[in-house]
C-alpha cells in the first residue's frame, strides 16, 4: 500500500513534535511505501514562513539587513532541533547547507532594498524557503530514527503555471516528473521527504501554491503517484461535528463523503479546502485526517462513501454581510439576476449564499464583510438606470449577520429535516433572516443575527443529537 502523508507546521514545530513524526513514519513504513510532505517549522515563539515574509516586506521598505537579522534565529531554531534528533555528523553536514540557503535570501534582501520593490516572484522565494529547510531537517531526523530518508524539493516535481503566489499545477508534467523521481526511491525502501507549498514553472522558476499550499502539494503527489491513501496529520482528532469552542460536546466524525467535506470547508469548518483535495476526489483516493499528537485515534476518513446519519455537522461563517436588491419592477425583468452577479464579480467579491423568492421582487446574497462595500458600489453603478425607472428601489446591507450551515448527505430525501432545524430555531427564539438549500440537499444554510450565531449552532447540534454517534448500519 502506497501512502502519501503530510505534516503541518505545528506537527513539526519542535524537536519533540518531529520525534513523534519520525515514530509515525517508522511505524507506517513497516507496512507501506511512504512519501512524507512537510510544512515549514512553526515553533511557539518563531513561525518560519511569517518571519521570512516579514523580512522580505521590510527589505522592500529599505531594510536590506532584515533577513540577515532573522537568519541567526532561524538557523538556531532548526539546528537546536537537529542536535536532539540527528547524529553529530548529520548536524555537521546540515548546518552549512541551511546557512547557504538563508545567506542567499540575505543577499536577495539587499537587492530588493536597493530596488525598493518586492515582486511576487521574489516573494515566492522567501515564502517557500521554510519548507526547503525543514524537509532537510526532517530527513535527517528520520535517518536518526533508523530510516533511509532523503529530502526532495518539490520544485523538481510539481510543475506549475507562472501565477506567483497562487500557482496551479500542470498535472501531466507533474505526474511524469514525480513518478520518475519518487518511484525509484520507494522501490528501494527510501522515504522521500518532500517540500510542501512550493513548485516551479516549466523553466524552473520557483512558485508557491497559495492557500492550503502544503495540503495541496500532498494531494497533487497522492494523485500523481496513484496512492492508495493520503493522510493529513494535524493537531485535531479528525473533523468535528461543530467548533468545540462553541459546542464543547462536539465529537469526531469517523467518516465523511467528499461532498460533505466540501460543504463543511466552504462554510467555515477547519477541514481541507476543496481545491486542495480535488486531485484526490477525481481519482477517488481516500483521505484520512489524523492527530499527530494522538496517533492511536482513527480520525476521520473522507471518501465516496457517506457513512451514517442524516445531518452530520453544524458550522458557521462569521464576518459576513447580507445584501438585498429589491423593487416591484424586478418582477419579470429579464437578465437582472445575471447583472447583479456580474456586478458583484467585478467587485471581486465572493458570493457565499444566494436566495430569491418566487415573486422575483428581491434577491439577497451574502458576501464577506470586507468585500461588502465594493460589491454595493458596483451594484449601484450597474443598476443606476433601473433606479431611475423605479424597477429597483433599494439596495440594503445588513452587516452583523452569520451564515449557519447544517451539512449531511443523509438529509437528501429525508422528510422533516428542515422542519427540525426551523423548529429548533423557533424554540430558542432565534429569528431566521434568510434561507438557502441546494438541490443536492447536502446543506441547509440560514442567515441569523451575529449575536445569535453561536446559540444557533448549539441548538441545531442538540436537536440532531450530534454529540451521540449515529448507529452503524450494516
Amino acid at each position: 500500500m502506497r501512502v502519501v502523508m503530510k505534516f503541518g507546521g505545528t506537527s513539526v514545530g519542535s524537536a519533540d513534535a518531529i520525534r513523534q513524526v519520525a515514530q509515525i513514519v517508522a511505524e507506517s513504513r513497516h507496512d507501506h511505501e511512504v512519501v512524507v510532505v512537510v510544512s515549514a517549522m512553526n515553533a511557539p515563539d518563531l513561525r518560519t514562513t511569517d518571519t521570512l515574509i516579514a523580512a522580505a516586506k521590510a527589505a522592500a521598505e529599505g531594510a536590506g539587513d532584515a533577513t540577515a537579522l532573522a537568519v541567526p534565529r532561524l538557523l538556531d531554531l532548526h539546528m537546536r532541533a537537529a542536535a536532539e534528533l540527528a547524529s553529530p555528523d548529520e548536524c555537521a553536514a546540515l548546518e552549512p547547507e541551511l546557512r547557504a540557503m538563508l545567506d542567499y535570501l540575505s543577499d536577495l534582501s539587499r537587492s530588493i532594498a536597493v530596488l525598493g520593490e518586492l515582486t511576487p516572484r521574489a516573494l515566492d522565494l522567501f515564502s517557500g524557503l521554510g519548507e526547503r529547510i525543514n524537509a532537510r531537517l526532517i530527513a535527517a531526523a528520520l535517518r536518526g530514527a533508523g530510516l533511509d530518508a532523503v529530502a526532495v524539493d518539490a520544485t523538481g516535481l510539481i510543475v506549475t503555471d507562472d501565477r506567483y503566489g497562487n500557482a496551479s499545477p500542470l498535472m501531466e508534467s507533474t505526474r511524469e516528473r514525480s513518478r520518475q523521481r519518487l518511484l525509484p526511491l520507494l522501490e528501494r525502501g527510501t522515504v522521500p521527504v518532500v517540500t510542501g507549498f512550493i513548485g516551479a514553472t516549466q523553466t524552473g522558476v520557483p512558485t508557491t501554491l497559495g492557500r492550503g499550499g502544503s495540503d495541496y502539494s500532498c494531494a497533487i503527489l497522492g494523485s500523481a503517484l496513484d496512492a492508495d491513501a493520503v493522510w493529513f496529520w494535524k493537531e485535531v482528532d479528525g473533523v468535528l461535528t461543530a467548533n468545540p469552542k462553541v459546542v464543547p460536546e462536539a465529537r469526531t466524525m469517523p467518516r465523511l463523503s467528499y461532498g460533505e467535506m466540501g460543504e463543511m470547508a466552504y462554510y467555515g469548518a477547519n477541514v481541507l479546502h476543496p481545491k486542495t483535495v480535488q486531485p484526490l476526489v477525481q481519482r477517488r483516493i481516500p483521505i484520512s485526517i489524523r492527530n499527530t499528537f494522538n496517533p492511536s485515534h482513527p480520525g476521520t476518513v473522507i471518501s465516496s462513501e457517506p457513512g451514517n446519519g442524516t445531518a452530520k455537522a453544524v458550522t458557521a461563517i462569521k464576518e459576513v454581510s447580507l445584501i438585498t436588491v429589491g423593487g416591484p419592477g424586478m418582477l419579470g425583468l429579464a437578465g437582472v439576476a445575471a447583472r447583479i452577479f456580474a456586478a458583484v464579480a467585478r467587485a471581486k467579491s465572493n458570493i457565499l449564499l444566494i436566495s430569491q423568492a418566487s415573486s422575483e421582487q428581491s434577491v439577497c446574497l451574502v458576501v464577506p464583510r470586507s468585500e461588502g462595500a465594493a460589491a454595493v458600489f458596483e451594484l449601484r453603478n450597474e443598476l443606476a438606470g433601473d433606479f431611475s425607472a423605479h424597477d429597483v428601489e433599494h439596495i440594503e446591507v445588513l452587516e452583523h449577520v452569520v451564515i449557519v450551515a447544517v451539512v449531511g448527505s443523509g438529509m437528501r430525501g429525508t422528510p422533516g429535516i428542515a422542519g427540525r432545524v426551523f423548529g429548533a430555531m423557533g424554540e430558542a427564539g432565534i429569528n431566521i433572516i434568510a434561507i438557502a438549500q441546494g438541490s443536492t440537499e447536502n446543506n441547509i444554510s440560514l442567515v441569523v443575527a451575529d449575536s445569535d450565531g453561536d446559540e444557533a449552532v448549539r441548538v441545531i447540534h442538540r436537536s440532531f443529537a450530534l454529540s451521540i454517534p449515529a448507529p452503524i448500519i450494516r
